[in-house]
């Protein structure tokens, strides 16, 4: 199954997030340790050109595998998101489409 998790960060965590970046690609770099596959994902910003969050396309077995991979997130786990959103694509997602994955 695909998901859409959607992480809205806090706006007073900007030190944070640059520290925590690269366990933060560790992280999705592996999967969360193979509890998921990110076929794609990005930081989100505001009009200013301030990181306000991320985002990403994960292929878990299961809800629970998607949100333990954002749970397990440095980004979540040391407090720099605010809002963590996990939302199911439909069946017919078209994941193919996505040439290079972010994990295996």
């Amino acid at each position: 199954m695909f998901y859409l998790m959607e992480n809205i960060h806090h706006p007073d965590k900007q030190d944070e997030r640059d520290r925590l970046r690269p366990t933060h690609r560790d992280w999705v770099g592996t999967g969360g340790n193979g509890l998921c596959s990110v076929l794609i994902g990005s930081a989100l910003w505001d009009a200013d050109g301030n990181a306000i969050g991320h985002w990403g396309v994960l292929e878990a077995d299961s809800e629970e595998n998607a949100r333990a991979f954002a749970e397990g997130d440095p980004f979540y786990t040391e407090g720099v998101v605010d809002t963590l959103r996990l939302t199911r694509l439909a069946d017919g997602f078209q994941a193919h489409r996505i040439s290079e994955r972010m994990s295996g």
